[in-house]
């Protein structure tokens, strides 16, 4: 089946077009908006801040906040690794947060069974990206 005959292809194309005539309607300036890079415009948030506000400052019987990132990071994996901003927000705050390299790996590296090898290598190379600009 070719995309011209897939109704599904077809609705999507009309329904991105209609979106994109929208935007340009409403706010032209939006129109050539692109979320890359829209990570580097958020700061790391320090490693207090995120005990207190993700950690175990509200449930101390809880997860600390590595963890629930690491479980964030794991998440965002096995979506598909379609949110590269967030993953690579996730992994510089995870870093912040405490979590060793290895364990960045491994959360990642765990989600290949639910998410995928692709997803896995993406993920990966969105988190290399992330800790090498920490450096």
């Amino acid at each position: 089946m070719s995309e011209n005959d897939n109704p599904f292809a077809a609705l999507f194309a009309q329904t991105q077009t209609m979106m994109q005539d929208w935007v340009k309607a409403v706010n032209p300036a939006m129109a050539n908006f692109t979320p890359q890079g829209f990570d580097k415009m958020w700061p790391t948030v320090p490693s207090e801040m995120l005990e207190a506000f993700w950690g175990k400052q509200f449930n101390p019987e809880g997860l600390d906040a590595k963890t629930r990132l690491l479980l964030t990071l794991q998440g965002l994996t096995i979506q598909g690794a379609l949110a590269e901003p967030q993953i690579r927000l996730t992994v510089r705050h995870a870093i912040e947060a405490g979590a060793t390299k290895q364990e960045v790996a491994e959360a990642i590296g765990m989600a290949a069974v639910f998410g995928g090898v692709p997803a896995m290598n993406k993920a990966m190379e969105l988190a290399r990206e992330a800790i090498d600009g920490a450096d």
